[in-house]
């Protein structure tokens, strides 16, 4: 790293700084204490603030979250993004060789984006009115319904891959049915509607699809949780996203195997309170953004603690 360059681009970024020859001591760009106690090493590649503890292990986060897109671009100039050399075993493994998963809604599909639809739209509409589903939500993930066939009364949202192509969907009943899903027969490596993602900002990884409709900026896992070698891992890493986990409060012991599973790739990781609500999908967004504003920065020494009260 050029440890002048280096301090410039963190001038740019978060204003003036003290330098005491180990660390450069800036004001905290998160409690914003009146004294520079927010420490930055650049040979440890760690920053923290003895104020409110705000705290990580690459400084690239910083210049991502507080900086302009041409000052992270200078950062990666000068430091090659070597932190993804510490893993390569992720990106080394064997990749399949078929294409990319393609499917095809049913041909029973009935888009609700239309402003003219059938009377047998009414309980689909109604059911997603009483989930907090707005027009607008509709709109942008392309819901529908069927009200026949294979996936009569139910709920469809598409799932849409990079190159808008459609690689799943999840079909949910409104209509009562014992089982609430009903997916279709493919592979779940997918990352959900990874169309509206933006790496570049703070991924909310939750539950279910309902779930990422109140949380925005949001990932599904879709009822399993995160292998090393998924491709949604794999895009986590490799783009440097923070995440924030909001699992279902019955799911504590996956999202304690889904936290280790990010922690060990050092990835920027809070976790939300969902206390209270049976999951993110049942919380008013102000209360999810109330919660989310105050979530908890997660470490190792986090994780451990985490883990022993669970199996106390």
């Amino acid at each position: 790293m050029n440890k002048s360059e280096a301090k410039k681009i963190l001038n740019a970024t978060l204003g003036n700084y003290f330098d005491k020859g180990s660390e450069l001591l800036f004001t905290c760009p998160s409690c914003n204490h009146h004294k520079r106690k927010f420490s930055i090493n650049l040979d440890k590649n760690a920053y923290k603030c003895w104020v409110c503890d705000y705290r990580g292990r690459n400084i690239r986060r910083l210049v991502r979250r507080f900086g302009s897109y041409t000052q992270l671009q200078k950062w990666d100039s000068i430091t090659d993004r070597s932190d993804l050399e510490r893993f390569s075993d992720l990106f080394m493994e064997q990749q399949p060789t078929e294409d990319a998963q393609k499917l095809e809604l049913p041909s029973e599909f009935v888009s609700l984006c239309s402003s003219s639809l059938p009377a047998t739209a009414t309980y689909a509409k109604r059911y997603l009115e009483k989930r907090g589903v707005t027009y607008e939500d509709i709109v942008k993930w392309k819901i529908g319904y069927c009200f026949s066939g294979e996936y009569r009364n139910r709920i469809v949202i598409p799932s849409f891959d990079s190159d808008g192509d459609i690689n799943y969907f999840i079909a949910r009943s409104y209509a009562g049915d014992s089982y609430k899903y009903k997916n279709p027969r493919a592979s779940k490596d997918i990352t959900f509607n990874e169309l509206y993602i933006d790496w570049n900002k703070d991924l909310t990884m939750v539950e279910g699809v309902f779930d990422a409709l109140v949380a925005g900026n949001a990932v599904p896992i879709l009822g399993s949780t995160l292998r090393k070698g998924s491709k949604l891992l794999r895009e986590i890493v490799r783009n440097d996203t923070p995440i924030y986990i909001a699992l279902d409060p019955d799911a504590a012991k996956k999202e304690r195997k889904v936290i280790k599973t990010l922690l060990k790739y050092d990835v920027e990781l809070y976790k939300i309170d969902v206390s209270g609500y049976e999951d993110v999908g049942s919380m008013p967004k102000s209360v999810f953004e109330q919660r989310k504003n105050e979530a908890v920065f997660i470490d190792n020494d986090d994780y451990l603690l985490l883990d022993l009260l669970a199996k106390a």
